[in-house]
């Protein structure tokens, strides 16, 4: 299961946690769609305890969007990048 706890400070800011897999990405995309646009987006990762290859490709489309991966651990960074080809 994963909790999303929005909040907002000139930026939005989605705190993520819990377990991240194909089901809550549909809700999440749903949220990040409906925010005003222009406004900057922030996915606060530290809380993730478990993420499968549906949300690192997620992940890695977010960044491509420019969506900042805030407290991103390293293994889910190299997993990101294994994903987009770099070593």
């Amino acid at each position: 299961m994963l909790r999303i706890r929005r909040s907002a400070n000139g930026e939005v800011v989605f705190t993520l946690s819990g377990q991240m897999d194909e089901e809550p990405i549909a809700e999440l995309e749903r949220l990040i769609s409906s925010e005003a646009h222009g406004r900057h987006i922030v996915l606060d990762l530290k809380d993730l305890t478990l993420l499968n290859e549906d949300a690192i490709i997620f992940l890695k489309r977010c960044e491509s969007n420019s969506i900042t991966l805030q407290n991103c651990p390293p293994y889910v960074r190299e997993w990101i990048k294994v994903q987009r080809g770099e070593s």
